[in-house]
Formats: C-alpha cells, structure tokens, sequence
C-alpha cells in the first residue's frame, strides 16, 4: 500500500498549524513555508496523474483497515486529475496575494489558506460518501474564515450569508447519509455501487429520496440555479486571492455529481433510473442564462465576474447532466478551463480596484498600469465568453457535439449559443467603460495618484493565462485523457474491485466511521 496519496491531505494539514504556533508573527516565514507547501502538493499531485494516467487505481486505508469499514482515500484519473489543478491554481494565486499584500491585511491568512487546500484535496481524493461529508466541513470552515479576511461590514455580511446557505446544504447532507446507510448499511462508494443493485423495485423509496437530497446537496455547492444565491455576494465581497480560489470551490459541487452519479447512482441504474436527468438539464440551461444575463445587467465589475461564474457553473452541468462519456469528458475539458478563467478574471479585477475609487461600470481617469490590466482584462474576456482562439470555445463546441443525442438538443443549442452572445456583449461594454472610454476623461491635479500593482501579481495572472493557453495549444492530448477519465468512470469496476479486494487487517464488519 502506498503512503504517497495521502500526503496532498496530510502535508497542508500539517503546515497550518505550523504556521499558527510558529510562525504566526513572521509574515516572511509564513511566506515560505506555504509557497513551499504548494510547490510540494504540485509535485505530489503531478506524480499521481502520471500514475493514474494508464488507468491505474491507488487506494489508501487509513489505519490499515480494509473497505468498506475502514476509510480510504482512493486515486484514479478524475480524482488525480482535479488535485493537479486544484494545487497549480493555488500556486498562482498565492503568489498573487504575496503580491498585492493581501495575505497581511489580516490574521491567519496563510494558515487558512492550507486548510482551505486540506479540504479541497480530501474531497477529491476520498472513496467514502461520511468523509466527502467531512472534507465539505473543512472547507466551509477555512472558506469562511478566508472570505472575512481583512474584515469589513459587507464582508462579514456575505460572509454570514455563505455560511447559513452552506449549513443548509450540510443539514441536507446529513440527511441523505442518514437515509443512504439506513437503506444499504454502508457509505463507502464502491460498496454502495454494488449494494444499490440489489434493492429491489418494491423498496425503492427511501434510496431515490438520498439520491435526490445528495443531488440538491451538489448541486448548493455548485451554485446551480435557484441554489446559487449565497454565491454573487460571497465571491464578489471575499478577498480577490481568496475568490480566485474559490473558483474551485464550485467544481467541488461538480465532480461529486459526476463521481456519486456515474458509480453508485449511474444513469441505467434500475433503482433511480430517470431521477437527475429529468430536471437536471433544464436547471442546467436555466443556470447558464441567469448567469450570463447577470453578466449584460451587472453595474459592478466584481459582480460580473460572479455572474460569469454562475453561467460557466451552468454550461459545465449541461455536459453533465446529460451522462454520456462524450458529454462528461467534455465537462472536464471545460471544468479545467472554466476555473483557470474565472481566477484570472478574479484577479484582473483586483488589479482594476488597485487603480480605481470603485468598481462601478463607470468611465473614470485611466490608472498606473491600466494598459498591461486591461490587456489581461481582454484575454480574460476572451475566454470566459468562449470567443475562439482560447479554450472556452473548443469547451464549447465539445459541449455543443456531445448534446446531439438529447432530446432538448435544440433548446441546449439555442440557450447556448445566446448566453454566449450575451456574455459577449456584457464583457465589451464592461471593458469598453472601464478601459477604452477611460483614455477620453483627463485628469486633474486633486486626483490621487494610485500607485501601480505590483509585477508579482502581473506574474501571476500571466501565469494562469499561459496555462490557458496551453490547455488550447495541446487540445487534442488534454481531450484524449478526459475520454480516458470519462471511460474510466462509466467502467467503474476496477475501482469498485480495487477498493474492496485490498487486502487489510480487519475483516471483521464494524463501523469505521
């Protein structure tokens, strides 16, 4: 058994502390150790997507105790696939609030940040339905304390709404774990793939009421429409690093939805047959309009860019909602795009703060730096519109093919094809007013002269846009590995048979959780 896949949970777990009792006055320090940390968890990750890569599956037991009573912690494509770009995101945007200075505009920040990471890792990494439970618990925890980061009143405000939405969603939670184990005994996924098949037509109640609560679950934490309403305050108000960050946050929601729904509850699966595709689509396609509409009414810049999130959140659970290995390796094609996008306009927009009174979409007098941001701004735009040459339209049109066999392919088509014009033209009238009808106001000698951001945070963001542009440049090769992945989960049973047929100390059925 392995020890390698536990550590990109293990290694953030123990530098927050380290942090807190060690080095909780030395900003310098704390520097190092977390930029270390994350250089580390990208090793780590890159070296279990390259073992994944040829449909290996690596379990880990916790305390040696086999599934389905002991936990475990389990590596496949997907899951190696969602921890690599969960810490190369991180990499960037940690060097973006060192850069800025947002990490010492408050206490803890770095600490947080960690456990922020714990969490993201273990939701990915766990084969354990109670453990997805608790890894969501660490990130609400640190999430928040992230999102009040260098305080504020509306921050705190947003900061209150995020938390009491997500409550709901743990309660929700609760619940469906509660009815899943009543009904088969165990909450291990692979156990529960092949538990479920045994329930008969008579007894299927209690399973299609988890099933639907697990869904409305994912789907809060997904920011799916009518669940999204905790998202454009929280992201527009948090920090930009801590936003930015975010933007994995909701592809959390997305991957358990694919994981849950394609393993224990697949779509020909007697027992919930039906059950998410008849209102997951249209909630999909109602998502992608909201958000892109919200996009063309925003009259903030950091609203818009919230908005944009809840339209790409949408497009991405079109792909999914309609389980075919086509349409889910194109929602992970699009879930890597979608979420290197959305930080990069997170984080241009915190370099149009540092150089404005407000936010507003309003014409001001052109900042220090406004050139190289508003170029960054374009690129930004580019991609989350889905304009060629960048990946958001290759994501698009794989989408777009995969949505042929379905019998609302015209609705898909037509609804995504028009947000994608109304994202169009909310992105050019926003960077129009700020940017190129900000060259026209002259300035006076009583106007503040902001200084220019820093060139770390330009590295930054320059960092995520070439990483968006290398998902482009080597398309073909990135899509070959999420058919793979798609593949791989619709076949689950090397990871059904791999989990359970580990050897381990315990073979007596007690509760491991």
């Amino acid at each position: 058994m392995t020890h390698w896949i536990v550590l990109p949970v293990v290694l953030p777990a123990i530098l927050a502390p380290f942090i807190v009792l060690a080095a909780r006055y030395h900003i310098g320090i704390q520097r190092v150790f977390s930029v270390a940390g994350v250089v580390g968890l990208i090793a780590l990750a890159g070296g279990l997507a390259l073992e994944a890569s040829d449909g290996t599956v690596t379990v880990y037991q916790l305390g040696d105790w086999a599934a389905p009573f002991g936990i475990v912690l389990v590596g496949d494509r997907l899951s190696t696939m969602m921890i690599l770009l969960t810490s190369v995101l991180a990499f960037f945007v940690l060097l973006f609030s060192i850069g800025s200075g947002w990490d010492e505009r408050g206490r803890h920040f770095h600490a947080l940040f960690q456990f922020q990471l714990m969490g993201i890792m273990g939701a990915f990494l766990t084969g354990d339905l109670f453990n997805l439970f608790v890894f969501f618990e660490v990130l609400l925890i640190a999430s928040y304390g992230l999102m009040i980061h260098a305080g504020g009143n509306d921050r705190l405000r947003a900061g209150v709404q995020y938390v009491l939405f997500n409550l709901l969603g743990s309660t929700l939670f609760l619940f469906a774990l509660g009815s899943i184990y009543a009904e088969t005994g165990t909450l291990n996924m692979a156990d529960l793939a092949q538990r479920v098949t045994l329930i008969g037509p008579e007894a299927t109640v209690g399973i299609r009421v988890a099933a639907v609560l697990l869904l409305l679950v994912f789907a809060i934490k997904a920011a799916l429409v009518p669940l999204h309403f905790w998202l454009p305050s929280s992201y527009a108000e948090a920090p930009a690093p801590v936003a930015a960050l975010f933007a994995i946050m909701t592809k959390v929601g997305a991957y358990a939805i694919i994981r849950v729904y394609t393993m224990v509850f697949p779509p020909d699966l007697e027992v919930t047959a039906g059950l998410h595709g008849a209102w997951l689509l249209p909630a999909a396609l109602v998502s992608l309009s909201v958000g892109m509409i919200g996009v063309l009414a925003a009259r903030k810049l950091d609203r818009l860019v919230t908005f944009a999130v809840i339209g790409s959140m949408g497009m991405i659970m079109v792909a999914i909602s309609l389980f075919t290995a086509p349409a889910i390796a194109a929602a992970l094609y699009y879930i890597v795009h979608s979420t290197l996008s959305a930080a990069v306009l997170f984080l241009v927009v915190d370099l149009v703060r540092a150089g404005r009174d407000d936010l507003r979409l309003t014409t001001l007098p052109p900042a220090a730096g406004a050139a190289l941001t508003s170029a960054l701004f374009f690129v930004g735009a580019i991609a989350m519109a889905g304009l060629p040459p960048l990946s958001g339209f290759l994501g698009k049109l794989l989408i777009l093919d995969a949505a042929f066999a379905s019998p609302l392919m015209a609705w898909t088509w037509a609804i995504i094809l028009s947000a994608s014009l109304i994202s169009v033209v909310g992105f050019a009238r926003a960077g129009s007013t700020v940017f190129w009808k900000a060259r026209s106001v002259e300035t006076t000698e009583d106007s503040p002269l902001l200084p220019r951001p820093a060139n770390l945070s330009y590295v930054a963001v320059g960092g995520l846009i070439s990483l968006l542009v290398a998902h482009t440049v080597f398309a073909g090769p990135v899509y070959a590995y999420m058919n793979a992945t798609s593949q791989q989960l619709f076949s689950p049973e090397p990871y059904i048979s791999t989990v359970l047929d580990t050897p381990g100390k315990l073979s007596s059925p007690k509760e491991g959780h």
